[in-house]
């Protein structure tokens, strides 16, 4: 029985594609971890987890770098929530153009009375705001999210422009050829109206919209950032729309500084809160976490690559999660072979320091041969599966 942990309310509907070989328990003994934004320390985790997966696409509430020291694996769940933050990125481009926000304020603070029409066809002039019909959007990152927003907003009418160094083979079949790619961030920010934030948050993303990019933009550029708070330097953007360089700046991440200033919308972190994406996310979350568990296949790993081998079968399989050195695999294969083990099938596969290994066998083995691959330097987490 595989026992998982929950550290926050994991939509009902997820949980139930849990295999029965599964339970959900609340001790703190346990073989993996579903949670969504609940921040997590290496001291909360078991020792005998190997697996956290992340219902969402951000991982900066688990501290992945440890984990990855441990051999334990860290799933998120790109795209299960992609339409949603979508349906808001839209949302969010209308709000920046047409003063809608505004407008709802400045009218639910009329006083009740029978001018009320009369005084808002007089001042509705002040809320005037441009169609974004026909107007430049610049799309930064082309991911699950950014390729759905790209294509909506040429289904919008709008010129589009896409930026995604590292876009992969898969989300660029799924763009449509009416989205122009261009190689420089800069010239998104020099010729569009619209400019659109979906990469990761990482080190080397860490205010990647800046005081130097935004004084490159195009006077009056709109800004939207649905990703991460940090992506954007606050002061700067303040900075930018005091100063009118930026028309509005709508994040999804409040702060404390952008209360009460003006032209900044801050929605309350709400991107992915709807019912279909929570559970779509559960799903996708749950999936990932009992076929790494049950068969010891990776699919949407933040620190250790997707590598598949399907369902096991009759099978005896090892996985073994290591550093990313030279002769492993050799010292791997070469320890089964002494030890009289036949190897049937095997897949390698290697991200950045950390590398994963499958191994198939045709014959079963002593805990000594468990005992004796972990103990190979580099080696971080062994199981078997039998």
């Amino acid at each position: 029985m595989y026992k998982i942990k929950t550290f926050n309310n994991i939509d009902e509907e997820g949980l139930a594609r849990l295999p029965e070989s599964f339970e959900i328990v609340d001790g703190e003994d346990y073989d993996g971890i579903i949670l969504r934004s609940y921040n997590l320390s290496m001291d909360e985790i078991s020792k005998k987890t190997s697996a956290i997966a992340r219902a969402g696409a951000g991982v900066n509430n688990i501290p992945v770098d440890e984990c990855s020291n441990k051999g334990i694996v860290v799933f998120n769940t790109p795209g299960a929530n992609a339409n949603a933050v979508k349906e808001l990125v839209v949302l969010g481009a209308l709000l920046a153009s047409r003063k809608v926000f505004e407008g709802i304020k400045w009218a639910q603070g009329l006083e009740k009375n029978e001018s009320v029409a009369q005084e808002v066809e007089s001042e509705k002039s002040r809320f005037t705001g441009p169609e974004i019909f026909g107007k430049k959007v610049g799309v930064i990152g082309l991911g699950a999210i950014g390729l759905l927003v790209a294509n909506t907003f040429v289904d919008m009418g709008c010129e589009v422009f896409g930026f995604d160094p590292f876009i992969s083979v898969e989300h660029a079949w799924g763009l449509t050829s009416d989205v122009t790619r261009i190689n420089s961030v800069d010239w998104l920010f020099e010729n569009c109206d619209y400019i659109t934030v979906h990469i990761p948050y990482m080190d080397s993303t860490h205010e990647f919209v800046n005081a130097g990019l935004l004084g490159k933009a195009k006077d009056g550029i709109r800004i939207i950032n649905f990703a991460r708070g940090e992506l954007v330097e606050t002061e700067a953007i303040i900075s930018a729309v005091q100063s009118g360089k930026v028309a509005c700046y709508i994040t999804d991440f409040p702060n404390e500084s952008f209360i009460g200033v003006d032209n900044i919308i801050a929605v309350p972190h709400l991107g992915a809160s709807t019912p279909e994406a929570e559970t779509n996310c559960a799903i996708m979350a749950v999936e990932e976490i009992s076929d790494y568990l049950m068969n010891g296949n990776i699919r949407n790993s933040v620190n250790y690559p997707d590598c598949e081998l399907g369902e096991r079968g009759n099978k005896i399989r090892l996985a073994i999660n290591h550093r990313n050195i030279p002769n492993m695999v050799g010292q791997i294969t070469s320890l089964l072979a002494s030890e009289h083990v036949n190897i049937d099938n095997m897949i390698n596969r290697s991200r950045g320091d950390y590398a994963y290994t499958i191994v198939d066998v045709d014959n079963s083995f002593s805990d000594v041969v468990m005992d004796e691959i972990m103990g190979i330097d580099g080696i971080l987490n062994v199981r078997r599966f039998v």
